[in-house]
């Protein structure tokens, strides 16, 4: 059928600023009744104008005007050909993954959000792959693991939870000299304080759950692509497995951008000055952040970021103090996520991180003393006086 839709037209923008693209997205608003709020449409089908004529939709599982609107704007925001938003990061990675075939090794960061480890273990290595988790901090760890078949290099930077910061640019070289596609996981830093696309990656994904939707309120995953050459895949991972965002989650998305630049700014500045009164506290042994001058990975943060980001991690003295934090924080939040509005503080060994097998949590440093915690964008006042009080 041949489509005449009117949301196929749209300004990309590509000559206004990031804080003024969160703002006004791709269409922005509505094109046929210029609704300011882009409309929730909550449909499963769509009426076709005649024979051979639609009006470019037909089925919300293939594609949905509200989904699409989120998509072009994360592709915007990220630099990207084409985005894909998905009902989960989890489900962003499965769909990711089903490129892959029998036989395909595959390298990812040694530290790695655990159900990210969940999905290569237990799923995929089933299926024939061979995953091999390296520290890609040092690039000579990355050239000695590379193989003829290495088909996917894939990347947290910073690292979950231990903040490691790797040069996404060496990477990318060394990827691309083995042909292997490169995949960076956007998440802690959100396309407003890095750009993998534009620093040699060839696809990012994101847990929408966190930063992109920012309010604790939607589970989501998003992917973004380079240039068309795996478009056909996400097309067919969307129709097919049935994983696309529906038109509620995605208008909330598309509302929660409308303040990633300013959230992000006051999480960054926040973080820095927890980060720093953290360090100073008698009970806390070491802190984790990237933002400390003194960090590994700082001058190659400088080089392909304009912010740290909200996150920081922390060993506690023992696990007496590391119970007490948990128990007795009042603003903060004991809860699981992270990149929300509010101060969120996890217990990586029982909660993100419990399916990362046991010796290899300890050689990271995943320990019964160990914290990690999302800075929010209350008054850093209030967090610290919360931890100084909960840490005792």
């Amino acid at each position: 059928m041949r489509a005449e839709c009117y949301y196929d037209d749209y300004d990309k923008k590509e000559n206004l600023h990031f804080d003024s693209k969160v703002v006004h997205g791709a269409l922005g608003c509505d094109p046929m009744t210029g609704s300011l709020s882009f409309p929730i449409f909550q449909t499963a089908t769509y009426k076709h104008r005649s024979f051979d004529v639609s009006t470019g939709y037909l089925y919300s599982r293939l594609q949905n005007p509200t989904r699409q609107e989120l998509e072009r704007t994360m592709a915007i925001l990220e630099e990207g050909f084409e985005a894909f938003a998905f009902t989960s990061g989890q489900a962003a990675h499965m769909a990711l993954f089903g490129m892959l075939k029998d036989g395909d090794h595959i390298i990812l960061s040694d530290d790695l959000y655990g159900g990210t480890f969940r999905i290569a273990e237990d799923i995929f290595r089933e299926l024939g792959c061979d995953f091999e988790y390296v520290d890609m901090s040092d690039i000579e760890n990355l050239e000695a693991a590379m193989k003829d078949n290495t088909k996917m290099v894939f990347l947290e930077t910073p690292t979950n939870p231990m903040m490691r910061v790797s040069d996404i640019r060496k990477v990318a070289e060394v990827a691309h000299k083995w042909n292997a596609v490169f995949v960076v996981d956007n998440t802690f830093l959100t396309p407003y304080f890095q750009k993998p696309l534009t620093l040699g990656a060839d696809i990012v994904t994101h847990s929408g759950t966190k930063y992109i939707c920012g309010h604790n309120d939607v589970i989501a995953g998003i992917v973004v692509i380079k240039d068309d050459t795996y478009s056909d895949h996400f097309h067919m991972q969307l129709k097919s497995r049935g994983n696309g965002l529906g038109p509620m989650d995605s208008w909330l998305l598309i509302r929660g951008l409308k303040t990633l630049s300013l959230r992000m700014e006051k999480h960054n500045s926040n973080a820095k000055i927890v980060a720093e009164w953290l360090r100073k506290h008698p009970k806390v042994k070491k802190v984790y952040y990237a933002g400390f001058e003194d960090h590994k990975g700082y001058q190659i943060s400088l080089s392909q970021t304009t912010g740290f980001g909200g996150m920081i991690s922390f060993e506690l003295d023992s696990l007496d103090t590391a119970r007490k934090l948990l128990s007795d924080v009042k603003m903060i939040l004991f809860a699981e996520s992270l990149g929300g509005t509010e101060t969120l503080v996890t217990y990586p060994l029982t909660q993100t991180h419990e399916s990362i097998p046991a010796d290899i949590r300890e050689k990271l440093g995943i320990n019964e003393r160990f914290i990690r915690i999302s800075i929010g964008i209350e008054d850093p006042r209030d967090i610290i006086a919360d931890l100084e009080q909960a840490l005792g």
